[in-house]
């Protein structure tokens, strides 16, 4: 029983309930910092350790939360957490916590922490809630580096530029020249190529979603209930 219910947090997470394609939470940051997958990777690991430790610590006291008042206690335990990883990337990738900028601070705003924290963690044991924010920030995690390497290699014709940011030195060697461009492209490097991208990813989806459901209901109308027939003699 328990297995089921990690194996549908981790679905939901995924695809069914992923807090960019479907729930569309987030997308500030999410269309403005994906120019590089460099800093889409940054705001998506920094998104997925305040989802995990905001939804370990509202389900831990979530027993001594009024409900008057369980929003702004929300607010603060997301603010301490985004505070924290605010200064460990000043501290330990400061290229990279440059780069993001105003964004950075902003996760303490972002929906689909407040709505996890809200929706599932408030209401569940603490295991649960680690994997059910662990599973939404891969999530949207992932939507950041798929989004960030469509604009980077339409943009600028590269891959993983500026991964020496989060990375560190070593890293500068994981830049991959795809294309070569004269100059860039701009309409996907600023936020309006973001936006069209960001289109072309859910209509993706929505795609996928309504192949996998038409197939399921052909199997259904194919299969053929068999009744064992008792004659009295």
């Amino acid at each position: 029983m328990l297995n089921a219910e990690y194996k549908e947090l981790a679905i939901q997470g995924l695809w069914k309930n992923n807090p960019g394609l479907v729930q569309l939470l987030g997308l500030c940051p999410l269309l403005a910092v994906t120019g590089t997958v460099a800093n889409a990777l940054g705001l998506g690991l920094a998104t997925l350790l305040v989802l995990i430790c905001s939804n370990v610590t509202v389900s831990a006291i979530r027993h001594w939360v009024p409900k008057e008042i369980r929003i702004p206690i929300f607010v603060l335990i997301i603010a301490a957490f985004v505070t924290c990883v605010q200064l460990l990337m000043n501290a330990y990738t400061f290229g990279l916590y440059q780069s993001l900028g105003i964004f950075l601070p902003l996760i303490v705003t972002n929906c689909a922490i407040i709505g996890r924290a809200e929706a599932y963690a408030s209401k569940n044991p603490v295991k649960q809630a680690a994997f059910d924010g662990f599973m939404m920030g891969i999530g949207f995690a992932l939507v950041l580096v798929v989004l960030g390497a469509i604009r980077e290699i339409l943009g600028q014709g590269t891959l993983f530029d500026g991964a020496h940011l989060l990375l560190g030195d070593w890293a500068s060697s994981l830049r991959i020249e795809v294309m070569q461009f004269d100059s860039q492209f701009l309409l996907a490097i600023l936020p309006p190529g973001a936006f069209i991208a960001m289109g072309f990813l859910i209509a993706i989806k929505n795609a996928i979603d309504a192949k996998m459901k038409k197939a399921q209901v052909n199997t259904h109308d194919g299969t053929i209930e068999r009744v064992r027939v008792n004659f009295d003699s």
